[in-house]
Order: C-alpha cells, then structure tokens, then sequence
C-alpha cells in the first residue's frame, strides 16, 4: 500500500494541519484498503512500500486504514511500484478523487469484477453490518452448495475450476464471523425462502442455515413480509469501530456496485433500510417463516429421493 513522501513545502507557504470531514474518511478507508490489498497481494511490506515513495513504514500504515490522507503523488508512485494496470490506477484516481472532494464525489461506480473482492475485504474490518437482500439469501449465510448453485447460474460456460474458486473467495467472507465482529442484521425477503436454486436438498440445507444463525447472539435475521413494497437491488450497511461517523453503504447492481459515503446519501439509504425493516416479521414470526420455508424444501426432497 501507497506509502508517502515528506514532501517539503514550498519557500513562505504556510502548512495548515485540516482534518478530513465525515464524508472524506469513509472515502480515505476505501482506498487505504486497496493499497494494503495490491501491497499485501504482491507480498511487498509496509518498508517497502515506504522507500517507493521515500516515507516512513507508519505513514503507509495509517494511510492503508485511512486515517492520514493520501497524496496524489504518492498514489500515483505507488501504482507504479506495484505495476498496476491502467484500469487498476483508474480505480485508485476515482477514489482518491472521492476522498479529496466528499461534497462532488457522493459516490463512485465500481464495475470492475473485483467490486465484491473490494466489499468482503472492507466487510473483514467493520464493526456491524446491516444488509437487505431482494433475490437472494446474502452471501454472508450462504452454504457452499447454494452459493456454488448461484455462481454456476451466473458464470455460464465458466470451468468447473473457476467455479469452484468463486465459491471459494463466496466462503472466506463468512471466516470472520467466527471471531465475534462484525455484528449481522440481515433483512430476507420472505419469496427468496421458495426461489429454487439447486435442488430442493439444496434449498433445505440453506434454510437450515438460516434457523441456526437466529439462535446465536451476533446474527439478526428478518424476513420480510411477501406483500411488502421494497427495493430490487441489495443494500449494505457497515458501520466502522472507530466512530459513529465511520460508515459506508455498498448498494450492489448487476454488473457492480456504488460505493456510497457522502452523508445525504446514507441517510437515504438508511431509511430506505429503516422502511424495510419495518415491514419485516420479529424474531419469533421470522422463525415460523423459516421453519414453514424447511418443511416445504424437506418434503419436496423427499419426494425426489423417493423418485
């Protein structure tokens, strides 16, 4: 990750210290981490980085967990230390512009393939996550044969190796829940329970997970009524441990996503969030529903085995 150079000011200049506003630091956190990511990627250290741009190892440091900011400069020398390509020093402008300038930059579309790389590495540092999800059990509570049944939907023609790596990388997001951060409210749509994908053993396993995860204490699932009015498209929430004013909202579409930091367009979505919550069944009700959703799948993959 980017280190930074002392760079000198100019004869008579005067140096004022400006602390990054609330829109800015979420926006520095996004590419701090992509900096530790192409530098962690590469196996190079946080000296090594440093002597790229003639800093110090803990300057590179608090710029990967965005807490100084990053230098153009600095960013640009860097992408070249680590032989990014174009697309790859693209990505990095867009987001050193949006950590510059929060009032012009509300958001910045990432349609690169590697937008979900981006989301699981941040989703690795965050304190809480809220997610809604219209289509689809999110990923965080996905078993390996569901996610392997989406992934083989979406990636037609792709080989089974491939597949199996993307199912993979799908597995490592859920790793962290096991350390006791990040905390997880999860909002389902009541239909996602019946949408076939694999088979009906499949699906059971899969709400099966489900059920479980409302037994423990740091998992918060919701399904959301049939009859509600809601948003086609996915939406997280993450909430950083470093203040309140740490957030960012990830808000997914069919080939990438927006990152939003600005503040306007949190409060948006989350009331877009608060609006959905309310139309979701409490803990008891969603379980009923959860339960209602396993007999359906258990009795039809009897019915197959029985076939």
């Amino acid at each position: 990750m980017p280190a930074a150079r002392k760079d000198q000011p100019e004869p008579g200049a005067s140096v004022l210290r400006l602390q990054a506003s609330d829109e800015q630091r979420p926006a520095g956190r996004l590419l701090g981490d992509e900096l530790r990511f192409h530098r962690e990627r590469l196996g190079y250290t946080l000296s090594d980085a440093a002597r790229a741009i003639r800093g110090s190892s803990s300057k590179v440091s608090r710029v990967e967990r965005g807490e100084s900011p990053a230098k153009p400069r600095d960013v640009h020398d860097l992408a070249l230390f680590y032989g990014l390509s174009r697309e790859q020093q693209g990505q990095l402008d867009q987001l050193l512009a949006q950590a510059g300038n929060g009032d012009v930059y509300a958001r910045f579309a990432d349609v690169t393939p590697n937008f979900l790389k981006r989301l699981i590495r941040l989703e690795r540092t965050a304190q809480k996550i809220f997610v809604f999800e219209p289509r689809v059990v999110p990923g965080l509570l996905q078993t390996e044969s569901y996610a392997r049944a989406i992934v083989r939907m979406m990636e037609v023609g792709t080989p089974d190796a491939d597949i199996e790596r993307i199912v993979a990388l799908r597995m490592q997001r859920q790793v962290m829940l096991d350390s006791g951060v990040p905390t997880l409210a999860v909002l389902v749509c009541e239909e996602v329970l019946y949408r076939l994908y694999g088979d009906a053993g499949v699906m059971a396993e899969q709400i099966g997970l489900l059920l479980k995860a409302t037994l423990t204490k740091r998992v918060n699932v919701r399904i959301v009524r049939k009859d509600a009015m809601v948003p086609p498209y996915p939406i997280f929430h993450l909430t950083f441990p470093d203040g309140d004013s740490q957030e960012l909202a990830y808000v997914e579409h069919l080939d990438g996503a927006n990152y939003v930091t600005q503040k306007r367009q949190l409060d948006k979505y989350r009331r877009i969030l608060d609006n959905v919550r309310a139309d979701a069944y409490e803990r008891v009700e969603s379980t009923a529903a959860l339960k209602r959703a396993l007999q359906h799948w258990e009795r039809l993959a009897a019915t197959e085995q029985s076939d």
